[in-house]
């Protein structure tokens, strides 16, 4: 069986969608992600100070 060739116009659809300065969704969602990532971390890094260990001589 022959591999197909791909189609004109997804060949065309890959092309414009290259020249497109709009975020895909999936963009958008990663860079969501990150952001909530860091004000989480952000977040975790104020509310808990760092402990410290006392020791009785």
């Amino acid at each position: 069986m022959t591999p197909k060739k791909p189609r004109r116009w997804l060949q065309s659809a890959i092309v414009e969608a290259a020249k497109c300065n709009v975020a895909m969704p999936w963009q958008r969602g990663t860079m969501r992600n990150g952001t909530i990532a860091r004000r989480e971390q952000a977040a975790s890094a104020s509310t808990h100070p760092p402990r410290v260990l006392l020791r009785s001589a």
